[in-house]
């Protein structure tokens, strides 16, 4: 199922390129055809960008030594008369929508540059476990849960992308309330949800893609031992923390874009992340 939804969705890619490239000729556009930043989608089809602005409210891991930096360089007119603007910008790999590359935690697996497309583009399995973390803050999502997804939605197919709704999204970008502690420096008092052992062995036996959440880490806020981590960047599986508006996605059908800055060695990186969603 999951093969045939991707395959529908790429055609809906190629064909919103194809009529967006049509040298303006009306006749070639289908009827009721939707327009999104400039380029014409099948009926009914919209893109949702998963991803936070990067500024002076990112947030980062609290013993991260700086955020994210912006130094204007030039902003005006220039001798010319014309306008010119550049900046310099500064941030560590790991802070507001990122990507962690396997090596993060894994010696000897991918890092950041060498990572395949084919884990950062596929389609989405949304798992919801809002109602339980709305309940315990530092809720751990189990292979339960995961279960209990296939039974309702069908099984995850391998090759997918697996983003698990916590419903923290909603505290962006309030640190304390997002983090559970907003002490710079300590990141021993933190709570927020995360992705249990056995669920990450869950998703790793079905051959995932890649995983992602909307907290600041894929294990939750009081892991020591980062678990999580471990077993999914252990197995090459990528993940993607800080993921913004998973409440805009439905459960199946959504073709995920993640594409992170490709950094030659890196452990991680700033991530632009995309849903297309189809009719």
């Amino acid at each position: 199922m999951a093969r045939a939804m991707f395959c529908a969705l790429f055609t809906a890619v190629t064909l919103a390129l194809a009529i967006g490239c049509a040298a303006g000729n009306e006749a070639s556009t289908p009827r009721a055809a939707a327009t999104q930043g400039g380029l014409r989608l099948p009926e009914g089809a919209r893109f949702v960008d998963l991803t936070y602005p990067f500024d002076d409210r990112t947030i980062y891991w609290p013993t991260a030594a700086t955020g994210f930096v912006l130094n204007r360089v030039r902003h005006g007119l220039t001798e010319g008369g014309y306008f010119y603007a550049s900046n310099d910008f500064c941030a560590p790999e790991h802070g507001g929508t990122h990507f962690d590359a396997p090596i993060h935690f894994a010696e000897g697996k991918s890092t950041a540059d060498a990572v395949p497309i084919s884990r950062l583009v596929a389609p989405a399995a949304v798992v919801d476990v809002s109602a339980a973390a709305a309940k315990d803050a530092d809720y751990r999502v189990t292979s339960a849960d995961i279960e209990a997804f296939e039974r309702e939605h069908g099984a995850i197919a391998p090759g997918s992308v697996v983003l698990i709704r916590t419903g923290w999204g909603s505290r962006w970008p309030d640190r304390k309330r997002y983090l559970g502690d907003d002490t710079r420096g300590d990141a021993s008092n933190l709570h927020f949800p995360g992705i249990g052992e056995d669920a990450a062995r869950a998703l790793v036996a079905r051959k995932v893609a890649s995983v992602g959440i909307d907290t600041a880490s894929i294990d939750h806020g009081p892991s020591k031992d980062f678990i999580a981590h471990r077993v999914l960047l252990g197995a090459d599986v990528p993940a993607f923390e800080n993921v913004a508006s998973l409440e805009a996605l439905p459960a199946r059908g959504a073709l995920v874009v993640a594409l992170p800055m490709k950094i030659r060695g890196g452990s991680g990186g700033p991530l632009r992340i995309i849903a297309l969603l189809p009719r």
